[in-house]
């Protein structure tokens, strides 16, 4: 299924959107379960609907110019990035209504009693993904397949071609950069 699936991303790569389709059904009810993943993961604040995240996201993931996936792994790590920058962007704009859009009306004595409101775990998750994405890509990649695509370790470990042993380090790897990165001020 690898063979063809890779086949199916070269050929949507050079253009050919009857390609780009037929891989979007190839991988749909992957992608589906990743969706779920990230509405998951969200909590309460997420009220989008499943098949509404996946769409999004292939909408936007197709709109973009020049993006190159080098096999199935690659694609689902990056649809995964795609899904949760949107269940991000739409926390935030529920988040953003909730409280009256983006004004605040305060007094001046309120203003120095008031606290400054914590970022949420969703949006710092993903600032301490995009910080081991530029110290290391690959790592970056590993969180997306296992923590959010739901990849086994042993799943990844074929995705990518090493062994579970190699996969096992870069998770814990990972992990602890992510830790360090979450707890850093």
């Amino acid at each position: 299924m690898d063979v063809a699936i890779g086949e199916l991303i070269r050929t949507a790569e050079a253009g050919d959107g009857a390609a780009a389709s037929e891989l979007f059904a190839a991988l749909y009810r992957e992608l589906h379960v990743v969706a779920e993943r990230q509405l998951h993961r969200g909590g309460a604040q997420i009220t989008l609907g499943t098949t509404t995240l996946l769409h999004e996201a292939y909408l936007n993931i197709s709109a973009r110019e020049g993006v190159r996936f080098a096999d199935r792994g690659h694609f689902l790590a990056y649809a995964a990035r795609a899904m949760r920058g949107l269940t991000i962007d739409y926390a935030r704009r529920r988040r953003a209504q909730k409280r009256g859009g983006e004004f605040h009306i305060t007094s001046g004595s309120d203003v120095a009693d008031e606290q400054v409101a914590a970022p949420e775990p969703l949006e710092e998750l993903a600032t301490a993904l995009d910080t081991l994405a530029q110290v290391d890509p690959s790592l970056a990649q590993l969180v997306d397949l296992h923590f959010f695509c739901g990849f086994s370790l042993i799943e990844v470990a074929e995705l990518r071609g090493v062994s579970e042993r190699t996969v096992q380090r870069d998770w814990r790897r990972a992990r602890l950069l992510l830790h360090s990165t979450l707890q850093a001020p």
